[in-house]
Formats: C-alpha cells, structure tokens, sequence
C-alpha cells in the first residue's frame, strides 16, 4: 500500500473524475491516472492493477446510462467481450512480469502513438457508417477483439481509441453504438485481468475505490455527454496532458533538472 498525504485525496477524486468522463465519452482517461498513480510513488504493476478497480465501476456505470438511454446490443457485446476477456489474462500476465523501467517506456511510446489517433483520426478515411452487418464480419470482429483484449490486460491506456477504430472500421456503427459496445466490452475484460494482478498482490484498495468513486460519477455524465454527441473539444485538453506526462515517463524532464 502507498502511504499518501491527505490533500492527495481530492487529487484523486479529481482525476477519477476526469478520467470517467474521457473513458465514456471515447478514451484516454487511464493515460492520466496510470502516469498519476506511477508519479505518486507507485510500482508500475501495482499501478496497473489499482486503476482496474475504478475501471470496474466506471464501466457498470457506463453500461447502466447507455441502457438507460437505450443503447445497448448485448449479444453483440459477448461476441466481442469473451475473447477480449481471454486475451486480458494473456496481457495481464505480461504487465506482472515487466520491470517498472521497461513499462514506464512501453507506456510513454503507447500515450504518444495513441495521441496520434486521437488528434489525426487516421482511421476515419476507411468507415463506412450504418453498413449492414453479416455475421462473418461480427465473428470476425470477435478475433479482432481477442487482440485488443491483450493489449488491454496488458496496458489499458488509450484502449478506448483502439476499440472505437477497431470497430468503426468493422461494423460501421455509429459513435453512440460503439461507445455503449466500448464500455460493456472493457468492463468484461477488466474484471478477468483484475484477478491476475489481484492475485499477484498488485492492488492498492484504498486508492483504487477512491479513483473509482471519481471515475463512477465522471462515467455517468460521459455517458449523457456521448449520447448528446461532441467529444472534439476534449481532444486538445487530453493532447496537452499526455504529452507532458509521456516527457516525464521518458526521463525527458530529468534532463533539465
């Protein structure tokens, strides 16, 4: 357990809160609370393992306000949720074996090519929206998403873009329809990675239901927001944050000091 000042609490709130909203309304919170969580002292791993918890509960949230508004697809949502789960296992069991150097680079290099999505879009020149779906292309998508859940078990960060890419580029939904696939097929997934990393002793209680107390609330008004439609503005906020913390994971900041 990391032992930290009182006035850190609402630090944590804070940032569960802003990460919540990201998270829902199309990714990139866990590129502000991994790099959080590592400045305040904390082994990569156990960093890793501790932002789980809040993700847990800032996906039932999610799923509850999609639902609510009436979006939600739940057998597609297996379709896509089982292999990701699989893969979590797979990701996780790398994360827990990674020295904390290593990692901090992985995921310093993983924030600035995510960035790179979330800024230039590069994917949007090969959607096609509303297109029909066979069920070869939803099998398909579920191979896809075996993946992706690898990558998520392993580093989490930015895995929103990838699935929002992933299945623009396959299915053709809209934004409204992905983010409420998003949210359900990450909160399946989590839950099977967060047992690895629980069972390695890689989890930090008290941080984690804090960040997810913040991360629950930012979930639901994301999901209103996702819903209402406008996500443009959040882009440059995130871009500025992920730069500045991919520099000091790097070591950049050091060079000065």
């Amino acid at each position: 357990m990391v032992f930290l000042p009182d006035y850190y609490i609402p630090l944590i709130i804070a940032t569960g809160i802003a990460a919540g909203f990201l998270n829902t309304v199309g990714g990139g919170g866990s590129l502000i609370t991994m790099p959080m969580l590592i400045f305040f002292g904390m082994p990569s791993a156990m960093a890793n393992g501790t932002n789980r918890v809040a993700l847990v509960v800032q996906n039932v949230v999610a799923v509850a306000g999609f639902r609510h508004k009436g979006f939600f697809d739940l057998r597609f949502g297996l379709i896509l949720g089982i292999p990701a789960m699989v893969g979590s296992i797979v990701g996780a069991g790398f994360a827990i074996n990674l020295s904390d150097e290593i990692f901090n680079r992985i995921l310093a290099v993983v924030m600035l090519l995510v960035l790179y999505v979330i800024l230039f879009e590069p994917h949007k020149k090969y959607i096609k929206y509303e297109e029909e779906m066979s069920r070869e292309k939803k099998w398909a998508a579920g191979i896809v998403f075996f993946f992706i859940g690898i990558y998520g078990g392993f580093i989490q960060a930015g895995v929103g873009f990838i699935i929002i890419a992933a299945l623009s580029i396959l299915t053709g939904l809209s934004l409204v329809k992905i983010n409420s696939l998003k949210v359900f097929v990450v909160g399946l997934y989590i839950v099977t990675s967060l047992i690895v990393f629980v069972l390695s002793g890689n989890v930090d209680w008290l941080i984690g239901i804090l960040l997810a107390a913040g991360n629950a609330v930012g979930a639901w008004a994301g999901s209103i927001f996702a819903v209402k439609g406008g996500d443009k503005w959040i882009r440059w906020v995130l871009a500025a944050s992920v730069i500045a913390m991919a520099l000091k994971l790097l070591g950049v900041f050091n060079l000065f000091t």
